[in-house]
């Protein structure tokens, strides 16, 4: 499929003419035949704004896996405390993506990696004021993934229920590892679990490179404004024009 907006709808207009029931981790034994739809926020909050505006557009919820841990966006911060209670907002859920190796020194430990989450399952509940019942990895080492975590009241997205019994496709990498578009025609699964990464889906389809060069040269910009709010006379010290790209 085409990592493009139209693409994505393309799949979600295709998951309804296939007779998928859009579920999430807590009414899915509602349906027969179902589908859970996640996104993993790994690098750019405004990224998952706008794939969840689309969503909405559609009548469709999903669930936004946001990192605490994250170099590349504070939760904490004004403009992104506004992006996520806007998500929230459009009745999509917010989850916690987990980094183990944001903790280096627990890494494959796994009653040290259950502490870790419960503790960042506080923190983001705290934020949003609503408690997080549902997590997923990133980048996890194979013992915690194979460890099947359960803790009471929370969904493990890999969990054995959902990582293994549910048909699962990710487009990691901006990658489909099997052909997305053939398996939900096939009719050959009742219950899925779709990996999406907003960061790749934009108007116009971009080579993965033109991504990345565009979300870099964007950072520095954003970074420059937000100096400049919090700098008196920035541009009497350096102007963004003569700051080399």
């Amino acid at each position: 499929m085409r990592f493009t907006i139209d693409g994505y709808v393309e799949l979600l207009k295709l998951l309804r003419e296939n007779n998928y029931n859009i579920a999430d981790y807590q009414d899915f034994q509602k349906y027969k035949r179902c589908v859970i739809l996640r996104h993993d926020v790994d690098f750019d909050l405004q990224q998952a704004l706008s794939m969840a505006k689309i969503e909405y557009q559609y009548g469709v919820k999903s669930t936004f896996f946001i990192l605490l841990t994250s170099n590349f966006y504070n939760i904490y911060s004004c403009r992104n405390r506004r992006i996520i209670a806007e998500i929230q907002n459009m009745d999509h859920t917010i989850g916690l993506h987990f980094d183990e190796m944001a903790y280096p020194k627990d890494a494959g430990i796994v009653d040290k990696i259950e502490q870790d989450i419960r503790k960042e399952l506080r923190i983001l509940s705290e934020l949003v004021e609503k408690d997080i019942i549902v997590f997923s990895y990133h980048r996890p080492t194979k013992r915690i993934l194979d460890a099947n975590i359960k803790l009471q009241g929370v969904v493990n997205s890999y969990g054995t229920l959902f990582f293994k019994e549910f048909k699962y496709l990710s487009d990691s990498r901006m990658n489909w590892r099997e052909p997305v578009l053939d398996i939900i025609q096939s009719n050959q699964y009742s219950q899925m679990q779709l990996l999406t990464h907003p960061f790749w889906y934009h108007e116009k389809e971009k080579h993965m490179r033109e991504i990345i060069s565009e979300f870099l040269n964007r950072a520095g910009m954003e970074r420059y404004s937000e100096l400049k709010d919090n700098f008196t006379n920035l541009k009497d010290v350096i102007e963004w024009r003569n700051i080399k790209t």
